[in-house]
């Protein structure tokens, strides 16, 4: 049964740092490009950030360039989110999910999806 299972998620204030991290099981997160997307109360998702399969290669959406740092470790079957700079437009719920291949040119496609972590970027 593959899964996906956000965490790190929090109260943080403007210019802060958070650290989220995306543990699977049930499949070979390798064979997979890992992607982190976000949806804001009354908002459409939208996607942040991705890496390819071997940690080779990443993408970024212009809202979160310089600020945001997308890592794997694929031997402790981990994604992860450093999120620094943060701001409050940055608050949403987190979530990561797994796309079947080597790269991250698009943000569709994904297999497997989990359940989400909130940030919450406020004074």
């Amino acid at each position: 049964q593959p899964q996906l299972v956000e965490s790190g998620g929090g109260l943080v204030q403007p210019g802060g740092s958070l650290r989220l991290s995306c543990d699977a099981s049930g499949f070979r997160l390798d064979y997979y490009a890992i992607g982190w997307f976000r949806q804001a109360p009354g908002k459409e998702r939208e996607g942040v950030a991705c890496i390819s399969s071997g940690g080779g290669s990443t993408t970024y959406a212009d809202s979160v360039k310089g600020r945001f740092t997308m890592s794997r470790d694929n031997a402790k079957l981990t994604a992860y989110l450093q999120m620094n700079s943060l701001k409050p437009e940055d608050t949403a719920n987190y979530y990561c999910a797994a796309r079947y291949g080597t790269s991250c040119r698009y943000w569709s496609g994904y297999d497997y999806w989990g359940q989400g972590t909130l940030v919450t970027v406020s004074s």
